[in-house]
C-alpha cells in the first residue's frame, strides 16, 4: 500500500521539486520503504511505497517504454497476472512482475476505459505526456481515497488532506458549513465534501481527467451496483455458490510477497475469512484481536474460540481509557473531524498487528453484503406496520406515542420503543434516515444555534442519502438501505477508518467481502434470503455452518466500538468537560450552549445516554484547536 500526490500547474508555472518532496514527505506513514517523483517541467508526481508485491522492481513512480505514460499507484491488482496475459497477447511487453505496470499498459490498450478491467483496491494518476493530460482513478467500492484541489490555476491531489496543505499558503482554509452539518449529522463527512471548502473527494467508482487543452475536471462515474436481477435457485445451491465465491475472494486476496495474516474479532464476518485464509494456507495464520476492559464490549473470547479451532498465531490487546492519550494522533492521521469511535480500537489493532504481518485481511464489508446490522430489522418490521396501516391514522397516532414515550436509555431494550414510534410516524426513508443520524434533523434543530443555521440557507443533509435510495434499481426496501449504505456509509466512515488506521502503522488492509465480483455476487441473492423474519444474515451464516460453531454464528451482533457512554461518565468526565464548556471555543460559534448542558447533565444521571453526541462535539472542537486555531 502507498500513498500518492502531484501538482498539475495549469498556468504553465514549473514544479517545483522541493514543494514536491514536502508533500510527499506527510505520507511518509503510506509508504515507508522507499520515496520517488517524476517531474515534466510544469507537471509533478509523487509516491510513497511500501513495498508488497514485486520487492525489487516496483518502484514509483513507473513510466512505459517510451517514457510517455507515467503512473502513481496506491492499492492492489488481484487480477493482474490474468491481465498481465491478456495485454502480452496483444503485443505488449513488461520489464517488471508489479501490478503498477499492467495498468499502464492496460491504459496504453484502453485509454480511460482501461479502469474498467481492473479488480481491486486503487487510486492512482496517469500522466499522458502526450496529450498532456492528468488521468485519476479511484475503485468501485471507496476503499483507498483520493482527495484533490483546482482553483482554475493549479491541480493538486493526494491519497490525504495532508499534502494538498503543504503545497503552500494558496490553500485556503475555509471550512465548508454544509460539511460541518454533514458531519454533525452523520459523524464523518460523506460524498465529494471535505471539510475544508477548496479540497474534494473523488468519490468512489469514479474517475477524473484533466489537461492543458481542457482544463476543466471531467468526472466519470464507470461502474454502479445491481439489485435488480435476482437468483432462482435452491437454498442448497445458493449456499455452495456462496462458498465458492467466498474462496475465491478469499484466495485471490492472498498475493504478495511479505507475510500476511488476518484482524479477527471474534464476528460472523472476519471469523468467516480466517476461517477460509485457515483452509487456503498451509501453515498457520495469524490473527490479531481487540478487546476493552468492559466485558460487555469486548469479543475477545469469541475470537479465541475460533483462533483454537483453527490452531492461529493469535495475539491480542485491551484498549482502555487511556486510549484518548492518542487523539492528537488519530486527529493528525485523519486530517477532518471523523467521530466513528471505534477509529482508536482500529488504530490499536493495527499497531499491534503491524508487529506481526504487513498485510492483513479483515471482514468488513458482511453486514452490506448480506444484512447484518440489527437496525435492518426494526427497518422492516416498520415498514410491514406502514403497509398494513394507512398513512393518516398512522402518522397522527405515532407522532402522538413518539412525543410522549420517555427517552429511558436506563430500561430494558425491549422497553425503549420511542425511537420506533417516532419511526413509524416517518415514511420509509426519513425513518431510516433518522436511524442512521448520530443527530436527527429534529435534533440537530434544537443544539444548532440561529445563526450557524440561517448560515446553511435551508441546507439538509438528508439530500446525501436520498438520492441513492431512489436510485437504488430494487423496489425491496433492504436492497435499497443496502445500496444507500454501500454508496455513504462504507466508503466514507467504514473503509476511511480503516484506511486511515491500517496506514497510520504502514499496514496494508484488505477487503475480501467488498470485491466488486463479489459484492455484484451478494446483490443477486433475494432479501428475504439475507434478512429471514429476524435473523440476520441468514443465508451467509447457513453456508458457514461447516466452517463455524453455532456460539460464533448465532450469538448476539456486538459492534466494533468503544464503551464511550460509561467512560464520558466516569474517566473521561473531566477532560470532556474541559473541551465542551471552554471559553472562546469553536463549538460555541455553532452549538447553543444551553441544550449542549442539557443533554451533558442528562448523559451523567444516566436516564439518557448521549455518549456518542457528545463524542461527535469533542472531536470536532478537538480538531478546530489543531488545524484552523492552533
Amino acid at each position: 500500500m502507498c500513498g500518492i500526490t502531484g501538482i498539475f500547474h495549469i498556468d504553465g508555472k514549473p514544479v517545483n521539486r522541493n514543494v514536491l518532496a514536502e508533500m510527499n514527505s506527510t505520507m511518509s506513514h503510506r509508504g515507508p520503504d522507499e520515496s520517488g517523483f517524476f517531474i515534466d517541467n510544469f507537471f509533478g508526481l509523487g509516491h510513497r511505497r511500501l513495498s508488497i508485491i514485486d520487492l525489487s522492481t516496483g518502484k514509483q513512480p513507473m513510466c512505459n517504454e517510451d517514457e510517455s505514460i507515467w503512473i502513481a499507484f496506491n492499492g492492489e491488482i488481484f487480477n493482474f497476472m490474468e491481465l498481465k496475459h491478456q495485454l502480452e497477447s496483444n503485443g505488449h511487453r513488461f520489464k517488471t512482475n508489479s501490478d503498477t505496470e499492467v495498468i499502464i499498459h492496460l491504459y496504453e490498450q484502453y485509454g480511460d476505459r482501461s479502469v474498467e478491467k481492473l479488480q481491486g483496491m486503487f487510486a492512482f494518476a496517469l500522466w499522458d505526456k502526450n496529450q498532456q493530460k492528468l488521468f485519476i482513478a479511484r475503485d468501485r467500492i471507496g476503499i483507498k481515497p483520493l482527495y484533490y484541489f483546482f482553483d482554475g490555476r493549479v491541480f493538486l491531489f493526494g491519497s490525504e488532506i495532508k499534502p494538498i496543505l503543504a503545497y503552500g499558503k494558496n490553500i485556503p482554509l475555509d471550512m465548508d458549513y454544509q460539511a460541518i452539518h454533514d458531519y454533525l449529522t452523520f459523524g464523518f463527512i460523506p460524498g465529494e465534501k471535505s471539510i475544508f471548502k477548496h479540497i474534494r473527494k473523488l468519490e468512489s467508482a469514479h474517475t477524473l481527467s484533466i489537461s492543458k487543452s481542457l482544463p476543466v475536471p471531467k468526472i466519470t462515474e464507470y461502474w454502479d451496483i445491481s439489485f435488480a436481477d435476482k437468483t432462482d435457485v435452491t437454498e442448497h445451491q445458493l449456499i455452495e455458490q456462496i462458498l465458492e465465491h467466498l474462496k475465491n475472494t478469499v484466495q485471490s486476496h492472498l498475493i504478495s510477497d511479505v507475510p500476511l495474516g488476518s484482524f479477527l474479532s471474534g464476528g460472523i464476518d472476519s471469523s468467516a475469512v480466517a476461517a477460509m485464509m485457515a483452509t487456503i494456507v498451509k501453515d498457520p495464520i495469524k490473527t490479531c484481536s481487540i478487546g476493552f476492559d468492559h466485558q460487555n464490549f469486548s469479543e475477545l473470547p469469541y475470537a479465541r474460540e475460533v483462533a483454537k479451532l483453527y490452531k492461529t498465531d493469535h495475539s491480542e490487546y485491551i484498549v482502555t481509557p487511556d486510549a484518548l492519550n492518542i487523539l492528537d494522533t488519530i486527529l493528525y492521521y485523519y486530517d477532518e473531524p471523523f467521530a466513528d469511535t471505534s477509529a482508536l480500537p482500529s488504530y490499536y489493532l493495527s499497531k499491534m498487528t503491524r508487529e506481526k504481518v504487513t498485510v492483513a485481511l479483515s471482514g468488513d464489508g458482511g453486514d452490506e453484503n448480506f444484512a447484518g446490522y440489527r437496525r435492518y430489522i426494526f427497518d422492516l418490521f416498520e415498514n410491514r406496520v406502514r403497509a398494513i396501516m394507512p398513512k393518516f391514522v398512522r402518522k397522527p397516532f405515532f407522532s402522538m406515542l413518539g412525543a410522549v414515550y420517555p427517552k429511558a436509555d436506563w430500561l430494558p431494550q425491549v422497553f425503549r420503543a420511542k425511537t420506533t414510534f417516532q419511526n413509524l410516524a416517518l415514511d420509509p426513508f426519513d425513518a431510516y434516515f433518522s436511524s442512521v443520524s448520530v443527530y436527527p434533523e429534529i435534533f440537530l434543530k434544537k443544539i444548532l444555534n440561529r445563526d450557524f443555521l440561517a448560515s446553511l440557507d435551508g441546507y439538509s443533509s438528508q439530500g446525501i442519502m436520498k438520492k441513492y435510495f431512489e436510485k437504488a434499481d430494487s423496489d425491496h426496501p433492504l436492497d435499497k438501505i443496502i445500496y444507500t449504505e454501500i454508496k455513504t456509509l462504507l466508503p466514507d466512515d467504514y473503509l476511511v477508518k480503516v484506511d486511515r488506521a491500517s496506514m497510520a502503522n504502514s499496514l496494508e488492509v484488505r477487503v475480501p467481502l467488498l470485491d466488486h465480483k463479489f459484492m455484484e455476487f451478494a446483490a443477486t441473492i433475494p432479501a428475504e434470503k439475507k434478512l429471514n423474519g429476524f435473523s440476520t444474515k441468514y443465508i451467509f451464516k447457513k453456508a458457514l455452518e461447516k466452517f463455524l460453531p453455532d456460539t460464533i454464528l448465532y450469538r448476539k451482533k456486538q459492534g466494533f466500538e468503544m464503551p464511550i457512554d460509561g467512560w464520558i461518565r466516569k474517566e473521561l468526565k473531566n477532560p470532556f468537560h474541559d473541551v465542551l464548556f471552554a471559553d472562546n471555543s469553536f463549538i460555541s460559534n455553532i452549538i447553543d450552549k444551553t441544550y449542549l448542558e442539557k443533554i451533558w447533565q442528562q448523559h451523567q444521571s444516566g436516564v439518557k445516554l448521549y455518549g456518542n453526541n457528545l463524542w461527535l462535539i469533542f472531536i470536532l472542537e478537538s480538531w478546530h484547536k489543531k488545524y484552523i486555531s492552533k
